[in-house]
């Protein structure tokens, strides 16, 4: 049974490939600053942690429709961080999701009150290395360039229950917020990630000042993990309370 796998009626499918997962360790007290009344920063170690996490969404679709060329294949960045909801509830939080997608953006923006935005994105494969870019047309100072090395002598694994890994990456719940105040929480169904460490070759970014949290380019990350991806389903957000 994959992780996460609920009895909730699935409304979507997705192929998540190509994930590079990110992460530094940061203060606990400035991260809680920065979240919305009624969730909790999630602590592992003692720390919490921030995530730029890229990668590549296929195959998009309602349960009701084929995948669409030209619409269901995009790139997506998003910037997250790892947080309890007053009810007990653990999940993601998303500063913000950048998306090469128009139609994307719009759509989990009014529907779904994420906070997308669309950017400018590219993602380049050679010789056992990833190129991600982007920039938001809107605000061009926030941008990014991050490359990676996958060495093919780390065998991809399952993160052990207790691990960093699995508090990093085995994650199957997210939060939203209306503009009421109200949240939302969703959830994604997949097999467990396997993954391998990566190693930087580049890593420029901006993302995280433009959520109030910067990390300069000489920072090291603590965490970088790659994941060639999962087939992933996907349950509608509901009103937390109802």
């Amino acid at each position: 049974m994959a992780l996460g796998q609920t009895t909730q009626k699935v409304v979507g499918y997705q192929v998540w490939r190509h994930l590079l997962f990110v992460h530094w360790r940061v203060d606990a007290t400035r991260m809680q600053a920065l979240l919305p009344d009624g969730l909790t920063i999630e602590t592992f170690d003692g720390t919490a942690w921030l995530a730029v996490v890229p990668f590549s969404m296929e195959r998009v679709r309602p349960w009701w429709s084929p995948p669409v060329p030209g619409i269901s294949w995009f790139l997506e960045t998003n910037v997250r961080t790892y947080v309890r909801h007053a009810n007990g509830q653990t999940g993601v939080w998303f500063f913000s999701l950048d998306a090469n997608h128009r139609l994307a953006v719009t759509v989990a923006c009014r529907f779904w009150h994420l906070k997308y935005r669309y950017a400018r994105m590219g993602l380049q494969r050679e010789n056992g290395a990833l190129r991600y870019t982007g920039r938001r047309p809107d605000t061009v100072q926030t941008a990014y360039e991050i490359a990676a090395h996958i060495s093919e002598s780390d065998v991809p694994a399952e993160a052990e229950v207790g691990s960093l890994e699995h508090f990093l990456l085995e994650r199957y719940h997210l939060f939203a917020q209306r503009p009421d105040g109200r949240f939302l929480c969703g959830q994604v169904h997949h097999e467990p990630y396997r993954y391998q460490p990566a190693s930087l070759i580049t890593l420029k970014q901006t993302l995280t000042a433009a959520m109030e949290y910067p990390i300069t380019s000489g920072i090291t990350p603590d965490h970088v993990a790659y994941s060639l991806g999962v087939q992933v389903s996907v349950s509608d957000l509901k009103l937390i309370g109802d």
